[in-house]
């Protein structure tokens, strides 16, 4: 039974291919589902409802506070925004809290020159239990999407089958490319098969949909960072390589800015999905944040390095019993991001160590940046000794630019642990701590 839904799949995604040309980049932006979830009640609580007053407020704070020209240009609809459907089957607001339509929101958004996403279910029903898109309705919603000028659809996959989801999520990318119009297309489908094959197939998934979530739900708290980390963490030999411009792995939202997360661990939480190369999909009332949580959002070199167009997704390349991590992201240029994170929970630690022993094996030498604190350090040598201080649930994170290339002079020996090209640790001299 597996082979041959494996097989449909192959034969469903030949035919439907995505093939739109977007997201190159991971995409940048304003979710409202993780902060605003699923509430309704207007009467109670008009400021925080799901409502076209809340997305236009929010793409105000986008538009005027900097994030739209940071690159946060995503403005989406999560789920519990649908109305029901019309007479001729088509998908409608809820015009209590949608009182002008989906399309004056995207032409809102437009004006102030922002993008909207949306929200469906490939089932009978969403997630929280409002109309969804059945197969037969595949086509005229994303017929109705385009005519609303939507520029991203979510499609989740509550109250569906394996088999509708095999047939669904390809179908859909057609119809959305069938329309004319680029819309980005995220899928749920992956999580729904358990994210690991044999049940998912990266190569044709990435054939299907822009981006996709391959595990649970992200809640506000550490622990739900972690898990989700740890569960890339541990398959990284399979997401890693489906991972790139235009089809990228999606952990899902940033907590930043919420109530589950420490100074330390905001900071921990996007150094490690930049360096994951993830979707940078902020879920936070941009209305009342703190500067010291927009100060971690907007980075300029954060976001630079998220958005390097080589878009190769990065590693976990070390773990320490001392509870340290190191994570590593190829950047265009022979750039490299490296995230030093620690799980400890007792005081700031010295971690010692040098590339060499993080298997950087060139006689090049390097310029690093401290992505938080903008220091600059030259001089760096394969064999150069270093020092980090990593608070506890915190990181340190370096941007690391090749300075010039050069082959060390003297005599070089040949060891288990070196290469035979490059400095000697004399030569390379040691780093303090930063």
């Amino acid at each position: 039974m597996l082979l041959s839904s494996v097989f449909l799949l192959a034969l469903v995604a030949q035919g439907l291919m995505l093939d739109n040309g977007l997201l190159r980049t991971p995409p940048m932006g304003w979710l409202a589902w993780e902060r605003f979830r699923c509430n309704t009640d207007c009467e109670a609580d008009p400021k925080n409802c799901i409502s076209e007053q809340l997305f236009m407020e929010m793409a105000d704070r986008l538009a005027q506070d900097g994030w739209r020209d940071m690159g946060y240009t995503y403005l989406n609809i999560d789920d519990c925004w649908i109305g029901g459907r019309d007479d001729n089957g088509r998908l409608v607001p809820d015009l209590k809290r949608f009182p002008h339509g989906i399309a004056f929101l995207a032409d809102y958004a437009h004006s102030l020159g922002l993008k909207l996403g949306i929200y469906e279910d490939l089932g009978n029903m969403t997630c929280m239990g409002y109309p969804g898109t059945t197969l037969d309705k595949v086509v005229p919603d994303a017929q109705t999407f385009a005519e609303w000028k939507v520029d991203m659809l979510k499609l989740d996959g509550c109250f569906s089958t394996r088999k509708e989801r095999a047939q669904g999520y390809p179908k859909m990318a057609a119809a959305l490319n069938a329309t004319g119009r680029p819309i980005a297309f995220s899928c749920s489908w992956p999580a729904y098969e358990g994210g690991l094959p044999p049940k998912v197939n990266y190569s044709l998934l990435a054939d299907s949909c822009n981006l996709w979530r391959n595990y649970d739900d992200i809640q506000d708290s550490w622990s739900s960072v972690l898990s989700i980390l740890d569960w890339f963490v541990k398959h990284q030999d399979i997401l890693q390589p489906a991972a790139g411009p235009g089809h990228w792995n999606d952990p899902d939202m940033l907590l930043i800015g919420n109530f589950g997360l420490s100074f330390e661990q905001a900071r921990a939480q996007m150094a490690l999905w930049t360096v994951l190369a993830a979707p940078l999909f902020m879920s936070t009332d941009l209305r009342t944040i703190s500067a010291q949580n927009t100060d971690i959002l907007q980075n300029p070199l954060m976001i630079k390095i998220n958005q390097d167009p080589l878009g190769i997704q990065g590693r976990r390349i070390l773990k320490e019993k001392s509870n340290i991590e190191v994570f590593m992201r190829p950047l265009s240029g022979e750039a490299s991001a490296l995230v030093f994170f620690s799980r400890r929970t007792d005081m700031p630690y010295h971690f010692h160590s040098s590339l060499a022993r993080l298997n950087f094996t060139s006689s090049k030498v390097y310029e690093v940046q401290n992505v938080y604190s903008g220091d600059i350090i030259s001089g760096l040598r394969c064999e150069t000794n270093f020092t980090v201080t990593i608070n506890p649930s915190g990181v340190v994170m370096w941007a690391m630019q090749e300075a010039w290339n050069r082959l060390c002079e003297g005599p070089r020996e040949r060891r288990g642990d070196r290469d035979p090209g490059s400095c000697s640790e004399e030569e390379a001299g040691n780093w303090p701590a930063h």
